[in-house]
């Protein structure tokens, strides 16, 4: 079996990378698939559930999982702390899942020094009204945080570069495309392929054998 790949999306918040993800996780020709779940000390949001799209932890929990070593990668986003589980991705990954992690470019940049096989992707919205228009829409964050968000949209989005590939969510059924055309791509790679199409390899090999054996 070979290993799953990580597969890290980030993008400006409101850009759609959650929804994205959730909807590239019901796609049933994409089998083998996980979300990765991330610890966090933010408060929690109506309609979500702990441990389904976060693990919501105290300040104390999280720095002792800091001086445990339990996370990949963590950081400080808004006034909140939000940390990648070490031993979930491992694990998920040699189970030969494929995972998607959402998180910032400061930590892709720090998992990509880890993990060089994992395979990043960078999601952008059309333009800012349509950011912010999204942001007010789904009525998760005060003015505030929002116009805080806003300010960070051009420092995010000028890390672009460091990513493997760029989607441009204007259309969500597009982009969603977008995104399984790249999973899939990856998927055909030939160190995956050759572990899932080696007795078919094999005796491909072995029948052009048993051909130059009998014209000699």
């Amino acid at each position: 079996m070979t290993p799953g790949t990580l597969f890290i999306i980030s993008a400006p918040s409101g850009a759609g990378k959650s929804s994205l993800i959730k909807a590239l996780c019901k796609t049933q020709a994409l089998c083998n698939t996980q979300i990765s779940i991330s610890h966090t000390t933010r408060k929690i949001r109506p309609g979500e559930n702990n441990g389904e799209h976060y693990y919501f932890v105290n300040d104390n929990q999280f720095r002792n999982m800091i001086y445990e070593k339990k996370f990949l990668e963590y950081a400080k986003v808004f006034g909140n702390y939000y940390g990648t589980s070490r031993q979930s991705i491992i694990k998920g990954l040699q189970k030969g899942i494929d995972i998607f992690l959402d998180i910032d470019w400061q930590g892709a940049r720090r998992i990509r020094r880890i993990m060089p096989t994992s395979r990043s992707i960078f999601i952008v919205p059309p333009s800012k009204d349509e950011l912010k228009r999204r942001l007010y829409k789904r009525e998760q964050d005060s003015t505030t945080v929002i116009a805080q968000r806003m300010t960070q949209v051009i420092a995010e989005i000028k890390h672009y570069k460091e990513y493997h590939y760029l989607i441009v969510n204007e259309n969500f059924d597009r982009a969603l495309i977008d995104l399984q055309a790249i999973i899939r791509s990856e998927r055909l790679r030939v160190r995956h392929q050759a572990v899932h199409h080696y007795s078919l390899i094999h005796k491909l090999l072995e029948d052009e054998c048993k051909h130059n054996t009998i014209t000699n």
